[in-house]
């Protein structure tokens, strides 16, 4: 009796180009948070893509983050993005084999204004991608469209709807703040979701979402939190100086005025 030979199926292209973009994802999601995304995850057209959106949306920033600073904000704008940068560089663990790390999208942006923070995040970026090899150098303008354009635009349109509906307090601030940076997180990983499945690989999009999206649910409220205690440390000592609480600095200009007593000489 002859041997029975059983033939493999024959692997396609499009088979090996799937395999390869679930170890890619697969690996990501191990290491770390969405972000900072390595060369050579997405192909040259949506990179191209995001690099145009992110030069146009720094280009424009310059233009607009005039208006948000002055001499007593400017320095705060340098040491939030110095404390964003040391900050992005630690990674606090999540679940078994996985950790996460501040993106301080929300955080720059009610600090210092959301202008300001685009620029501010794509400093960071383009010296960590430069001289740390954390994140790709030809991924840069990715890296800017997810963490500061995506994290800190519907951030701070969060915080700014949240602000308007909340009472008009500190506390009011600091849960808008909760909620936006805790949103900011999974914004930024589905957006990453939607590059990797449109210009990374075949993966079909079911298994993306659910790799990406539960795990980046939980950093979410890593990075609120850490966002609210600063945010709070900033308020306590220094609100005239908080870009997103200037209401709260009318308040207290207001409170500080004392009345003067009747019959005072005028």
């Amino acid at each position: 009796m002859l041997p029975t030979v059983v033939e493999r199926p024959r692997r396609t292209v499009a088979d090996l180009r799937c395999e390869r973009g679930r170890s890619q994802l697969q690996t990501m999601c191990n290491k770390v948070a969405v972000v900072h995304v390595p060369d050579g995850f997405l192909d040259a057209p949506t990179s191209v893509a995001t690099g145009v959106l992110a030069a146009g949306t720094v280009a424009l920033a310059l233009r607009k983050a005039r208006a948000e600073l002055d001499e007593r904000t400017a320095p705060l704008a340098g040491l939030t993005a110095a404390f964003v940068f040391a900050a992005q560089m630690i990674n606090f663990p999540v679940a078994a084999g996985t950790s996460g790390h501040l993106i301080g999208a929300v955080l720059l942006a009610v600090l210092v204004g959301p202008w300001t923070a685009v620029l501010c995040m794509t400093v960071v970026l383009m010296v960590q991608a430069l001289l740390f090899a954390d994140g790709g150098v030809l991924a840069i303008g990715t890296n800017v469209t997810l963490m500061g354009v995506v994290a800190v635009g519907l951030g701070y349109g969060v915080f700014r709807l949240l602000r308007a509906a909340l009472p008009r307090t500190r506390s009011g601030v600091l849960t808008a703040t909760f909620v936006a940076a805790f949103l900011s997180v999974p914004a930024a990983a589905m957006t990453f979701v939607g590059l990797f499945v449109v210009g990374g690989s075949d993966v079909p999009l079911g298994p993306v979402v659910a790799a990406m999206g539960g795990i980046h649910l939980l950093i979410g409220l890593g990075e609120a939190a850490i966002t609210v205690a600063v945010l709070g440390a900033v308020l306590a000592v220094r609100p005239d100086l908080v870009h997103g609480a200037a209401h709260l600095r009318s308040a207290t200009a207001l409170a500080s005025r004392r009345p003067e007593p009747a019959g005072a000489a005028r």
